[in-house]
């Protein structure tokens, strides 16, 4: 049987007529005449159709407040793993040994291997915070030129949103005020209008764009600091901030308290 399907294509080659070759006056050949259609083989199978993907399964919504704690655990968790700059690749190996570990079967000591983790940390946050300032320094590029945008002799880009009235506040005062912060690529980190709570704190107890982009603004005013990573949080980062990150803060200081005590 295999040698007679094999046959059937050479058995239909031979039944279609040779093109017919084109004048020597360039004309174009004439239309070949049409090979007859091949007849299905008895016997033979048709084609298997092709499946779709199956659907990733739903997963079911978090009903409790134990659910909901433990699955905030998990994105702190996930928060965590930033400052390695994983590829989805690592990241599964990262969720295979959480399950090896479930099931006490881990494909290696940890005492052997958990002090490499610190040098692989280093090597990681370095890496990051190189990208990190090479795309700060494009976006606070553009960012300078643009209406309304001044650039401080530190590298602060600040923006003025909405006037205020009234004293502006020193490095020493207390400030109430509302936040927005967010990375370059728009990723917000932190926000005083999600927690509905405006944040108070002294202005010397800030990180530096802060302490001095504040100090420019009048109660009641909106601006739009954005910092440098040196004036933020340099190559360190933060969980859920980047090493080397430009950082963009829309701030309303909405009081001065006076000198902290």
């Amino acid at each position: 049987m295999r040698a007679f399907l094999i046959l059937i294509p050479a058995l239909l080659m031979a039944q279609t007529p040779p093109a017919a070759k084109a004048p020597a006056t360039g004309a174009a050949p004439a239309a070949a005449k049409a090979a007859p259609a091949a007849k299905p083989v008895a016997g033979a199978k048709p084609p298997a159709a092709v499946k779709p993907a199956p659907a990733k399964p739903v997963p079911p919504p978090l009903t409790t407040d134990e659910q909901k704690t433990i699955y905030a655990l998990g994105l702190t968790m996930a928060r965590s793993l930033t400052q390695f700059d994983l590829s989805p690749a690592e990241l599964e190996l990262v969720k295979r040994a959480v399950d090896d570990a479930a099931a006490n079967k881990p494909a290696l000591e940890l005492a052997e291997w958990g002090p490499k983790i610190q040098p692989l940390v280093a090597a990681r946050s370095a890496r990051v915070a190189e990208r990190g300032r090479a795309a700060g320094t494009a976006y606070l590029a553009k960012a300078a030129a643009e209406p309304g945008t001044t650039k401080a002799e530190s590298g602060l880009l600040y923006r003025e949103l909405r006037p205020g009235t009234g004293d502006s506040p020193k490095a020493t005062d207390t400030v109430k005020v509302n936040y927005r912060g967010t990375l370059i690529d728009g990723t917000e980190f932190d926000s005083s209008y999600k927690r509905n709570q405006p944040a108070e704190f002294p202005l010397n107890g800030v990180v530096k764009c802060w302490t001095e982009g504040v100090q420019k603004m009048k109660p009641g005013g909106k601006s739009m600091l954005i910092c440098p990573a040196n004036l933020a949080y340099g190559d360190q980062g933060r969980p859920s901030i980047p090493a080397g990150s430009t950082l963009i803060f829309e701030i309303e200081l909405l009081e001065v308290k006076g000198a902290a005590k």
